[in-house]
């Protein structure tokens, strides 16, 4: 039976995450204790304790959700006798592709860590540089929302960057764009339309100077090239075929849409059965229910649950 390992991307975390699991098993406690090394600040403290404001800002959440996700698949590792432990397919959304790298084997923790700690960081400066903004629009089909974009942009950037789930768009650019998209939107007879938390306009040509600055980490760092498990990629949902094309796609990927939808449809085409979600909270779950409601993906958030796994 095929399976899959899925991770999570910014927007998943949560204070508390990965608390309790790491009093658990010594394995994810030596992960956090190696985070606060190589971020250079308590990351583990914040996961914990909070505050919200400072963990659900991107310098901090990017490099929280990568430790947390990689405390889990250590214990994963280090606990489990099941063959399923091996997967045949790693993805992540958005950030989550590089813990995605990380289990394929195909990415160092220490490595990994650094390159999304950077990638906050230059998302985070690329987002002070502009005025972006993103919006969620659920119950709109792709064309209607492009055709949106295109009205609210009034040649501004406006695109959708993040196609999720049937139903479920995300667009991005301009601050004042979003705004009128969103009265758009439901004009449009769209069921709801959110304002998303986050610092600018992430996958668009806004990041373009993230993009630079990541594309210069990724030249100092090692990726290997990939064997035995697949990694699928957001930008076109085809699997890499070279460590070259995934630091490509790592840059690509923060100025180019998320096609999370083509690459769960890609991953059901290619006879995958059993799939796992690894990290904090349940965002993949619950999209995974609107593109199939037959596949069933055990949730790994919990102690409870990751006990039961092994």
């Amino acid at each position: 039976m095929k399976t899959a390992f899925l991770f999570p991307g910014q927007g998943a975390q949560t204070v508390g995450m990965g608390i309790e699991i790491v009093r658990e098993f010594p394995v994810a406690a030596q992960v956090f204790e190696r985070a606060n090394e190589i971020v250079g600040f308590d990351l583990r403290d914040i996961c914990f304790e909070g505050p919200a404001e400072e963990l659900n800002s991107t310098t901090v959440s990017q490099p929280a959700i990568f430790t947390t996700s990689a405390a889990i698949w250590e214990v994963l590792r280090a606990e489990s006798t099941k063959d399923q432990i091996v997967p045949d397919v790693t993805a992540g959304l958005s950030l989550g592709e590089y813990t995605a790298l990380y289990a394929a084997g195909l990415l160092s923790f220490d490595d990994g860590l650094a390159l999304v700690h950077k990638r906050g960081q230059a998302m985070q400066a690329a987002a002070d540089a502009t005025e972006g903004a993103m919006v969620s629009i659920i119950g709109l089909d792709e064309e209607t929302v492009r055709r949106l974009c295109e009205e609210a942009g009034e040649g501004e950037i406006l695109e959708p960057v993040n196609f999720n789930c049937p139903g479920q768009i995300v667009i991005s650019g301009d601050k004042k764009a979003c705004r009128i998209a969103k009265d758009l939107a439901i004009k449009c007879g769209a069921i709801k339309v959110v304002r998303l938390e986050v610092a600018g306009a992430f996958h668009t040509q806004m990041m373009s100077s993230a993009a630079e600055a990541l594309a210069e980490a990724l030249a100092h760092c090692e990726i290997a090239e990939p064997t035995h498990t697949q990694v699928i990629a957001n930008i076109n949902a085809e699997y890499y075929p070279s460590s070259e094309k995934i630091k490509e796609g790592l840059v690509k990927q923060l100025t180019s849409p998320i096609l999370w939808q083509n690459c769960m449809e890609r991953l059901l085409d290619d006879g995958v059965e059993a799939f796992y979600e690894i990290g904090p909270g349940r965002v993949l779950t619950g999209l995974m229910k609107r593109i199939n409601r037959k596949t069933k993906v055990d949730n790994l958030s919990s102690l409870q649950a990751l006990k039961e796994m092994l």
